[in-house]
């Protein structure tokens, strides 16, 4: 079994990555797509990688992605660890790990892979709630 805490470890190893779109090195660049990357290899899950995505998803591509992989969770059962799929605009294009009172995650607007709180205005973002396969508290 892994851990939420390995997973939200791992994130915290990124931050201060500097922000690439398609970035998937923790120290030199990562996008939000490559921190969940680099926490699923750090902690031994397997995921299929995708290649070549645009900076703005097309109509369902992330989702497709993900449901492909982790499972779907219950807002009221978020546990540390978990990703969040989050929306800006009208599709979902943003990825984040949740750590609890806080979120981590490359964040193009800040340029950096950041930890911060997990406010009203960031839990308004999120559109669904996904959990890597074998992860116990």
């Amino acid at each position: 079994m892994i851990k939420q805490s390995a997973i939200v470890a791992a994130a915290r190893e990124a931050v201060g990555t500097r922000f690439k779109h398609q970035g998937r090195t923790v120290g030199v660049a990562l996008d939000c797509a490559g921190l969940a990357q680099h926490v699923a290899a750090s902690v031994g899950i397997e995921t299929t990688d995708v290649e070549g995505y645009p900076r703005t998803p097309f109509s369902g591509q992330l989702e497709a992605t993900l449901e492909a992989q982790p499972s779907l969770v219950q807002a009221q059962d978020m546990q540390p660890g978990d990703v969040l799929l989050m929306r800006f605009d009208k599709e979902p294009q943003h990825l984040a790990i949740y750590a609890g009172e806080t979120i981590i995650h490359a964040y193009a607007k800040a340029r950096i892979v950041c930890e911060h709180d997990f406010t009203p205005e960031w839990r308004s973002r999120v559109v669904r709630i996904y959990r890597f396969s074998g992860v116990e508290a």
